[in-house]
């Protein structure tokens, strides 16, 4: 008799499907932009996934905090989910978990530094959700269904970063994270050469490295060179207070002022909520090994001279409400910046925060400070792989097939074209994008198969919606044309009680809203007139009152403002009121909760 156990499937017949299964590898985010990191791995009933990260808007993206990939996917096949596994504790990498960790339910898998950056992050939006996490530390090997999982030290600009190697059923795959080959690292150990060599003579089927530094010739700066750039800046600015501008995760940077700051007896401040959280987490789990006097409050600060102190603080990347572009404001509560302040930039920008970075620049020569950035002085180096490294990379792990990951598009394809002058055959080198699934089948043969929901999720402080929503258009449009709002009180007849209220708010209209007001008061009767004699129907007044005002307006100006029809109904019992956005409806729902548009999502 057959084993009709686990559904009615024998043992024999699943064996046999297993066989025929293929790896499939799944990247979510991080391909052809900077940011968003996040790639499955599957295979049959079990899956991992590996990074979860967030992109920071870009310009355009007006109110959005930040981006995070649509994981549509993975919630759909959340009973496959054995695990999620960060490389590293940039925001890059863990910054979407806080909210994507709760829809798929997974244990979270990562060094004790990125766990408790994580466990930060989870507290910080007060979700109820208690995660399950796992510690791991480099040459460690977990099992998480059918893959096995190593853990491989490298360096990066965080400690704790890790390469993962994995052992799946039909190959191996390594996954390099965010790495650089730096024999001189700043704190901790370098990057495990050996232990790539020996996975590397196991045999790696599949690599999946780092390209943000492909264009880059050569071999990545040391982080030690910033050392001594920044202790000569101490040395030549002795009369000046010192304000250190830099990532609050870069906390190799950190370790090196405040080592620098005492031993020229200098007290440290530090300015700015997620750099003091950064720091007061690291010394607590000892990544940073600074006395606790070393640090002055503001209040304490002002009692001593002013070349007695340095500030580190955020805003290296010109962020609006940051550290940094308040004091280059003259808006920060407690350092004024003037003459007698020497600012370092310790950071290149993220591309896209390139004009927010020139124009904090711009204010800090204004404010009369001296001010240090890297395109004087070596303030700052990268903490990915340049093109030699990258070769060493492959040259240790002759991996058969090559997939580049994390970057634009360009750097994803410039690493291609490394590996292939590192022997690499063409056709096993893939060049994705977000959404493909590459197959690798028993046998050992690669290809592309279909796609999968991929994309942009933006976050506007706890809401989710679609970047292909109507969110972002509705927003450009208002910061382009204004808004016109127009307060309509009918009766049960649909005819008008009282005048209608009209006001505007960022719109050419609002200069000449007195000659408008006869025109656009016709509009809403003769709309009245269309339902009353029944050529429009009444559910679709807020649209027709719309339009008849747009016609109005079309006549005098060539930009229309968002309109914004508020009808109420008297006379009817209890009343009632519509309210007609742009779209021609409430973004309520009647329960008063958020309301699923037609291509977002909501959670």
């Amino acid at each position: 008799m057959p084993d009709m156990r686990r559904g009615g499937r024998n043992k024999p017949e699943a064996a046999r499907r297993a066989k025929k299964t293929a790896l499939r590898i799944i990247p979510l985010g991080g391909l052809g932009e900077i940011g968003k990191n996040m790639t499955a791995v599957e295979y049959a009933g079990d899956m991992i996934v590996i990074d979860c990260g967030l992109k920071f808007p870009e310009e355009e993206m007006l109110g959005i905090d930040f981006v995070i990939p649509d994981v549509q996917y993975l919630v759909d096949n959340k009973e496959k989910m054995r695990g999620i596994f960060l490389t590293h504790g940039h925001e890059d990498h863990i910054g979407a978990v806080s909210l994507v960790l709760p829809r798929v339910d997974s244990p979270i898998y990562g060094s004790p530094l990125t766990l408790a950056l994580v466990e930060h992050r989870l507290l910080d939006v007060r979700t109820p959700y208690k995660p399950v996490y796992n510690e791991v530390k480099a040459g460690e090997t977990v099992k998480a269904g059918c893959f096995e999982v190593s853990f491989i030290r490298v360096s990066h600009s965080i400690p704790d970063s890790m390469a993962l190697f994995i052992r799946t059923p039909v190959g191996t795959l390594l996954h390099s994270g965010d790495f650089k080959l730096d024999m001189t690292p700043a704190g901790g150990d370098g990057t495990d050469l050996a232990a790539l060599a020996a996975f590397g003579r196991e045999g790696v089927t599949v690599l999946l490295s780092d390209s943000t530094n492909s264009e880059r010739a050569g071999f990545t700066i040391s982080e030690s060179v910033v050392g001594r750039t920044l202790e000569n800046v101490f040395r030549q600015h002795k009369d000046h207070r010192i304000v250190v501008a830099a990532f609050a995760s870069n906390l190799y940077r950190a370790a090196q002022v405040f080592a620098i700051a005492a031993r020229f007896n200098r007290k440290v401040m530090l300015i700015g909520r997620s750099m003091i959280s950064y720091v007061e987490l690291a010394i607590k789990l000892g990544y940073v090994n600074t006395a606790r006097e070393l640090f002055v409050t503001p209040q304490e600060a002002e009692k001593l001279p002013p070349n007695r102190t340095v500030v580190m603080t955020t805003g290296s990347q010109g962020e609006p409400f940051s550290g940094l572009v308040l004091m280059s404001k003259g808006e920060h509560k407690q350092i004024r910046l003037g003459e007698r302040d020497t600012v370092v930039i310790s950071a290149t920008p993220i591309p896209g925060n390139e004009k927010l970075v020139s124009n904090t620049i711009n204010r800090l020569f204004e404010c009369g400070c001296d001010v240090i950035y890297e395109r004087d002085m070596a303030v700052h180096v990268s903490g990915h792989a340049s093109r030699e490294e990258q070769k060493i990379l492959m040259s240790l792990v002759k991996p058969k097939y090559f997939i580049p990951v994390h970057g634009e598009y360009r750097h994803l394809v410039r690493h291609s074209q490394l590996a292939s002058e590192m022997g690499i055959s063409a056709k096993n080198i893939f060049v994705a994008r977000n959404g493909d699934v590459l197959e690798l089948d028993p046998s050992g043969n690669m290809r592309k198969g279909s796609r999968v929901a991929s994309g942009s999720v933006l976050v506007d402080g706890v809401m989710l919606g679609e970047f292909e929503g109507s969110l972002l258009r509705e927003r450009r449009e208002l910061s382009e044309n204004g808004v016109m709002a127009v307060s309509v009180v009918v009766d049960g007849e649909y005819r008008l009680v009282a005048a209608p209220q009209i006001d505007s708010r960022g719109s050419i209209y609002g200069f000449d809203e007195e000659n408008m007001r006869p025109d656009i008061a016709s509009a809403v009767e003769r709309a009245l007139d269309n339902v009353r004699s029944g050529a429009a129907d009444s559910s679709s007044l807020v649209t027709e009152i719309r339009r008849k005002i747009r016609d109005v307006i079309g006549k005098n100006y060539r930009a229309y403002p968002g309109v914004m029809p508020l009808v109420s109904v008297i006379g009817t019992e209890g009343g009632r009121r519509v309210r007609g956005g742009e779209n021609g409806g409430s973004r309520k729902s009647r329960a008063g909760k958020p309301a699923r548009r037609k291509r977002g999502k909501v959670v």
